[in-house]
């Protein structure tokens, strides 16, 4: 059996690399950056680079998301010594242009340049996307080099599972996929469950109309994930795992598949990791994209190869979960928390946020907002610090309406509620949910019904039919919808609409169905005149 990876070895070797370069470039090669030509440019730079025989002064590193997914391809040009400088939109063209501007003559190209001091960037509490345009994720050593592996060290080596544990309940982590509910707890069902066969769950299946945080993680840190796994088995004593991830996400399934033999080969997963008594192995299994299976017993259904249909609880999974075994799943973005909170302690992770809602959340910033993509705060940030500062407000000079959060599952916050923390407990006072962190704003010109239909249509395609109130009950509300938005309703129309809502709500076999009408019930609570003024009475009238 080869000798586990010298971590610190890596580091050092690494640390050395990057010095003997007097330039960096690193580009953001990230889906979202690739979709808008980045592949093209890291292509033109790299071929400048060797044409202009630069290879020993500049290194061309493609990098996860720099967050500003709006502004893409995004590039990065640093200098031995400290100076650096972050472009924006950068083709092929541009891309050469920086090259030989920026680093054969040393000066800048203001017309691209975008300033880092601004909020989107400043406002920012980077913990889970803190090596987001910083490492190459193809690359194990690039993870290493900026700390990767040593919460996984510390805790096999210093650490007792129970230790571990006490970490997470001392950082007040609570899962980050919807509801919010602790992770400690979770992991203590678990750590306690009788057996030695045990499973970790990484749910990956990320469903929500506008949602890519997990995507990115996956894509651009998959050694996090790795890491975070590893360290969730050894408090809980599994040592098998499963990262659950749809289809639709193919970059990130190449990524992991990579990582994990990677990650086998140096003896961070597999048998006797970092030669102690632990073993653990990571497989991934792949999803065909059902919304449904993102709920916690449809999505183990589909990992065992039968239909994603939720089942009754109890029992729970940590009682009896895959193949009738204690099963414990964590959404993607908790468990990159994880080594975080190993590497620098539970308290410290507890300082982050609100004294409930503990730590910094990742949203999907998207809609009506002049800038779109991957942010980072401390929980309790208030919502008008997310859309007016680091979004930089509403364009084209009109005004902020709503915000949606949650996704199909989550609610609609009017403009009164702008002063809002952005916690769990706040959110759900308002009628809405964090969920996995979807966060659309809207303008003034959006139409409300029109926004609760959409999200009602989502909700009836992706119903897995198995309980008649979510099966004929989404159909019904959609129909209703529909009729409304025409011109076609009536009061009778909303009466039944909201009679519905709650019959949905009720008596739904599985969460998923259980939230199903709130985007309805949130725009009907703060945007009633809305649907008053789509009636046929009322239009007869006006």
């Amino acid at each position: 059996m080869a000798a586990p990876i010298d971590l610190h070895e890596v580091t050092e070797r690494e640390r050395e690399e990057r010095f003997r370069t007097r330039w960096r470039v690193k580009a953001c090669a990230s889906t979202a950056c690739q979709s808008a030509g980045a592949g093209q440019t890291i292509k033109a730079i790299e071929d400048a680079v060797e044409a202009e025989d630069m290879m020993l002064e500049v290194q061309v590193i493609p990098t996860g998301c720099m967050g500003l997914c709006s502004a893409g391809p995004l590039v990065r040009v640093l200098r031995r010594g400290g100076d650096k400088a972050m472009y924006q939109k950068v083709t092929p063209e541009t891309g050469i242009k920086i090259l030989k501007s920026h680093v054969l003559d040393e000066e800048t190209l203001p017309e691209h340049e975008i300033d880092t001091e601004i909020p989107f960037f400043s406002s920012q509490e980077r913990v889970v996307l803190a090596n987001g345009g910083v490492i190459n994720p193809d690359r194990i050593e690039s993870y290493v080099a900026h700390g990767g592996y040593l919460a996984l060290e510390k805790a096999l080596k210093t650490m007792k599972p129970k230790h571990v544990l006490e970490e997470i309940r001392t950082s007040g982590l609570r899962g980050r996929g919807g509801a919010g509910y602790p992770t400690a707890s979770k992991w203590s069902l678990l750590a306690a469950a009788p057996g030695e066969t045990k499973y970790i769950v990484a749910n990956g299946d990320e469903g929500d109309p506008g949602a890519y945080m997990d995507r990115t993680i996956m894509e651009d840190d998959p050694h996090r994930l790795l890491e975070g796994i590893a360290l969730a088995a050894y408090a809980t004593g599994a040592n098998q795992a499963y990262i659950y991830v749809r289809a639709e996400y193919p970059r990130a399934i190449e990524r992991l598949d990579r990582a994990i033999r990677v990650a086998r080969r140096n003896r961070l997963l597999g048998r006797k990791i970092l030669d102690t008594k632990f073993d653990l192995s990571v497989e991934v299994r792949i999803g065909a994209g059902a919304f449904v299976c993102g709920e916690e017993t449809a999505l183990l259904a589909s990992i065992e190869g039968r239909r994603g249909i939720p089942r009754l609880r109890p029992p729970y999974p940590t009682e009896k979960g895959l193949w009738g075994e204690p099963t414990m799943i964590n959404n993607v973005e908790t468990l990159a928390n994880i080594a975080p909170i190993i590497n620098n302690g539970g308290e410290w992770f507890a300082s982050l946020g609100t004294p409930k809602s503990t730590g910094t959340k990742v949203f999907a910033l998207a809609g009506d907002i002049t800038h779109t993509g991957l942010i980072e705060v401390p929980m309790g940030t208030k919502l008008r610090d997310i859309v007016e500062d680091i979004g930089g407000g509403v364009p084209d000079g009109k005004g902020f309406k709503a915000a949606q959060t949650g996704g199909p599952s989550g609610g609609c916050i009017p403009a009164k509620f702008l002063d809002t923390p952005v916690d769990y407990d706040s959110l759900r006072e308002l009628g809405s949910i964090m969920g996995s962190g979807g966060l659309i704003i809207m303008n003034e010109e959006v139409r409300m019904p029109d926004v609760a239909k959409y999200f009602m249509e989502f909700s009836m395609d992706e119903s897995c039919g198995k309980c008649t109130p979510c099966r004929a009950g989404t159909v019904q509300m959609h129909n209703l919808l529909q009729r409304i938005t025409d011109g076609d309703g009536t009061k009778q129309d909303i009466r039944d609409l909201e009679h519905l809502c709650s019959v949905v709500r009720d008596a739904s076999l599985c969460g998923l169905g259980q939230a199903a009408p709130n985007p309805v019930m949130s725009t009907l609570q703060y945007f009633r005149s809305e649907y008053s003024a789509l009636l046929r009475e009322e239009v007869a009238h006006g």
